[in-house]
């Protein structure tokens, strides 16, 4: 009897382990979706990644909503050459997801020679219509 119930009790655990488990993996490949597009800087791509009502920060104090952060990187006056992530971490709750992460790139801004960038980045992400898109994201310098 107690082995059964041990039995249950780990199928039960892994069970809820899994379902989150596929949220977690839809919302990296949601994270690497936006990374791609943000280095494409192809605008049918952002804006199926990205929220109507996107607050996008970046570690220089600029908030720019879903049109400006879009205008921007197709536009060129934000332009990234390469963007590596790491120590991601995903944490999912209903709906929502938040996502934390070190970026470490090039940026060749307004025409400018290409400068490396050091951030911390804190996004969040929300599932509407079974799709994870971006609603916010803050990045800070990193020391």
């Amino acid at each position: 009897m107690k082995k059964t119930f041990l039995l249950i009790a780990f199928l039960l655990f892994n069970v809820a382990s899994f379902a989150q488990s596929a949220d977690e993996k839809a919302v990296a490949d949601a994270v690497e979706k936006i990374r791609v597009a943000i280095i494409g800087a192809k605008e049918a791509d952002l804006m199926k990644l990205t929220s109507p009502k996107l607050t996008y920060g970046h570690s220089n104090g600029l908030m720019e909503d879903q049109a400006a952060f879009i205008r921007a990187l197709v536009s060129e006056e934000s332009k990234f050459t390469k963007i590596d992530l790491s120590e991601q971490t995903i944490t999912v709750s209903g709906d929502v997801a938040m996502v934390r992460h070190k970026l470490i790139g090039d940026t060749h801004n307004k025409g400018k020679d290409p400068a490396p960038v050091r951030l911390g980045v804190f996004m969040v992400w929300q599932k509407v219509k079974g799709q994870w898109i971006l609603i916010g994201r803050q990045a800070f310098k990193l020391a």
